[in-house]
C-alpha cells in the first residue's frame, strides 16, 4: 500500500500554498512502493507544466532529472514495479516498454535506439509464420521449419546474426527485400514480434521537454470548461503559424513518436508525418501546437488527414487527429492522462480554431468511442458532458431527446449525476458541432465516410460482378472521358488520386453535363488530393457546391 505520510506531501504539492517547502521534502522521502512512484512522478509532471512559478519549475524540474535512480533503487529492492507498466503511466524514466511495435516504428526505432532494443521471446507465438517468412534470410532454414514440430529459432537467427544484435539484424533483411516498404511491413507485422524498449531519460516521459524561451506561470486558477464558448474561440483572431525547417520538423516528428511509443502508442499521423511541411502555432499560454500531414503515398483514398502534438511549457499534454472531407472535420482529442486536470476546455478549443484556420473546417464529429462506447474510461471521465456543454449535439434524434431529458433533471436537481447506464446510451451515437448550423441544416448529421465505399462496394457487386479491377479501370476510363483528362505530366501520386476519386465520380450519373468551371474544379480536387499538402484539396472541395453535395448523398 502506498505510504500514507508520502499521500499527504503530494497533496501539499497541489494544495498547499507553501509548494517549495512540500517539494523539498519530496526530493528526500523515501518513497518504497511502486504506486507511490507513480503518484509523485505524475504530480510533478503536472507541475512542471502548469507551474505557478519559476522556482516552483526548478525544482519540480530537478526532482525529475532523478527520477530514474529512485526506479533503480526500487528493481534493486526487487520491489514489484509492475504498477509502472499501465498503459496510463508508462514511459516513466528508469522504464520500459514491450509492445509489437509497426515495421514503421521499428525501423525507426533501429535507426535511433538501436543498443536500446532486444525481441522479447516470451511473447513469441508464429511459429508457423515465422517459418514461412525466415527462409528469405536463413539459407537452409526450411529443411528444419518445413518438416520439425519445434525449431530452434533463436539458435539460427544466433548463428546468423555473428556480433550483430539480431532485431537490426532482421531489420537490415528486410530492408534489403526488393519488394515495396508496404508489402515489407505486412510480412514483417505478420511475425507478431514483441519488441522491449529501454529508453533514456530523454525519450522518457520524464524527460522529454521541447526547448522554451519563456515559460508560462500559472499565478491564478486555471481556465474552466464553464468559462469557454466554443462558438466565441472559432471565431477569435487568427493564431500566429510558422513553418518549420526539414531538420526542426525531423525533430519534432521524432519526439511525436516517442511519446507515443512509450505509451504502447503509435499515431498515423506520427508515424508517417511528412518533414516537409509541419507548422508550429502558438496558442498562448504556454502552450505550442506542431501540426503534419503525411506524403502523398500514406495519405487517405478520401479524407484529409492531419495530427497535431501539443506541448505546455514543453511538455508533450496531447495530440490531435482530425480526418476531413469538405468542411467536415472528425477530431479526435487526446489528453493524456496527467494532465486532465489542465485546461482541457481552452486547449480543445484553440485546437479548433486552429483547425478551421489553417484547413477552412467548420462542422466537427465526435466518434462515439470518444464519448464512452467500448470505453469505460470515457464513462467514467464523463467525456459526453464535457463535448455537450460545449455545444456539442448528439445526431441520434432519440439521443438528444434523452440529452434533453438528463438536462431537465440537472435544472431541477443541480445535484443529480447521470448514472453510468445512460453515458452508455448517449454514447452510442455521434455527437456534431456546426459554426453554421443555420446553413447546414443538419445536413452532415447522417454522414460517415463509410457509407461511400459501401455504395462502391455495391455497385461493383451488381454491376462488375465483384470484380475490383473491372471496376477500377472502367472507373477511370469514364471519368477521364468525363472530364477529359489524360493523365499525361501528372506526378504518381496525382494518378493514384485519379484512380480512387474515379470510383466516386463515376457514381455521378450527370458527370458529363457538369459544365466547363466545374469539371476543371474537380480535376484540380483529384491533383491536389496527390499534391505536395492536403490543405488545397480540403478548400477546393469546399468551393465544389455539385462534388460536395453528390459526397453528403452517397455519405448520409
Amino acid at each position: 500500500m502506498p505510504n500514507t505520510k508520502s499521500g499527504r506531501v503530494l497533496a501539499q504539492v497541489r494544495e498547499s500554498k507553501h509548494v517549495i517547502q512540500a517539494l523539498r521534502i519530496l526530493s528526500e522521502f523515501p518513497f518504497g512502493d511502486a504506486e507511490s512512484i507513480v503518484r509523485l512522478h505524475e504530480t510533478l509532471l503536472f507541475g512542471r507544466a502548469y507551474p505557478r512559478n519559476l522556482e516552483v519549475l526548478r525544482e519540480t524540474e530537478g526532482i525529475l532529472k532523478a527520477f530514474a535512480k529512485r526506479v533503480s533503487d526500487l528493481r534493486e529492492e526487487n520491489v514489484d514495479i509492475s504498477a509502472l507498466d499501465d498503459p496510463t503511466v508508462s514511459g516513466i524514466a528508469g522504464g520500459s516498454v514491450t509492445s509489437n511495435f509497426s515495421y514503421a516504428i521499428v525501423c525507426w526505432l533501429v535507426a535511433k535506439y538501436p543498443a536500446q532494443l532486444s525481441i522479447d521471446w516470451d511473447w513469441f507465438e508464429e511459429e508457423d509464420r515465422f517459418g514461412a517468412t525466415m527462409p528469405r534470410f536463413l539459407p537452409l532454414l526450411e529443411d528444419d521449419a518445413m518438416v520439425e514440430a519445434h525449431v530452434p529459432y533463436r539458435q539460427w537467427l544466433r548463428a546468423a546474426k555473428g556480433r550483430r544484435r539480431e532485431l537490426e539484424w532482421l531489420i537490415e533483411g528486410f530492408a534489403s527485400l526488393p519488394i515495396s516498404d508496404k508489402v515489407k511491413s505486412n510480412l514483417y507485422d505478420s511475425l507478431k514480434l514483441h519488441i522491449t524498449w529501454r529508453y533514456g531519460f530523454r525519450a522518457s516521459r520524464t524527460g522529454m521537454r521541447l526547448p522554451e524561451r519563456k515559460p508560462f506561470f500559472h499565478r491564478s486558477p486555471l481556465i474552466a470548461r464553464r468559462d469557454i464558448s466554443l462558438t466565441r474561440e472559432l471565431s477569435s483572431p487568427p493564431i500566429p503559424i510558422e513553418k518549420l525547417s526539414r531538420a526542426q520538423a525531423e525533430t519534432i516528428l521524432d519526439l511525436a513518436r516517442e511519446t507515443s511509443a512509450v505509451r504502447y502508442r503509435e499515431l498515423h499521423g506520427f508515424t508517417y508525418g511528412d518533414p516537409r511541411r509541419v507548422l508550429k502555432a502558438d496558442l498562448g499560454r504556454g502552450t505550442q501546437v506542431f501540426v503534419t500531414g503525411v506524403p502523398p503515398e500514406n495519405r487517405l483514398p478520401l479524407r484529409a488527414y492531419h495530427a497535431a502534438l501539443i506541448f505546455k511549457n514543453g511538455v508533450p499534454v496531447a495530440y490531435f487527429e482530425g480526418l476531413s472531407i469538405c468542411e467536415r472535420m472528425e477530431s479526435g482529442f487526446n489528453l493524456y492522462y496527467t494532465f486532465r486536470d489542465g485546461e482541457t476546455a481552452w486547449l480543445y478549443a484553440r485546437i479548433l480554431r486552429l483547425m478551421r484556420q489553417l484547413l477552412g473546417v467548420t462542422v466537427f464529429s465526435i466518434d462515439p468511442y470518444q464519448v464512452g462506447h467500448e470505453n469505460e474510461e470515457g464513462i467514467e471521465s464523463g467525456a459526453f458532458w464535457f463535448y455537450r456543454k460545449l455545444g456539442f449535439r448528439p445526431v441520434k434524434p432519440e439521443l438528444l431527446k434523452l440529452t434533453r431529458a438528463e438536462e431537465a433533471k440537472v435544472r431541477n436537481n443541480p445535484r443529480h449525476r447521470t448514472s453510468a447506464a445512460t453515458l452508455r446510451k448517449l454514447a452510442a451515437g455521434h455527437m456534431l458541432f456546426c459554426l453554421f448550423e443555420d446553413e447546414s441544416r443538419n445536413r452532415w448529421d447522417d454522414f460517415e465516410v463509410r457509407n461511400i465505399g459501401l455504395a462502391v462496394q455495391r455497385r461493383m457487386a451488381r454491376d462488375f460482378d465483384g470484380n475490383a479491377d473491372a471496376i477500377r479501370q472502367l472507373s477511370l476510363d469514364f471519368v477521364k472521358r468525363a472530364l477529359r483528362i489524360t493523365g499525361r505530366g501528372w506526378r504518381e501520386s496525382e494518378l493514384a488520386s485519379l484512380q480512387n476519386l474515379s470510383l466516386v465520380l463515376a457514381m455521378i450519373p450527370d458527370l458529363e453535363k457538369w459544365n466547363a468551371d466545374q469539371k476543371l474544379l474537380v480535376t484540380r480536387i483529384i491533383r491536389a488530393k496527390g499534391g505536395g499538402t492536403e490543405v488545397l484539396y480540403l478548400k477546393l472541395m469546399q468551393k465544389h457546391a455539385a462534388f460536395r453535395d453528390v459526397l453528403m448523398q452517397l455519405g448520409c
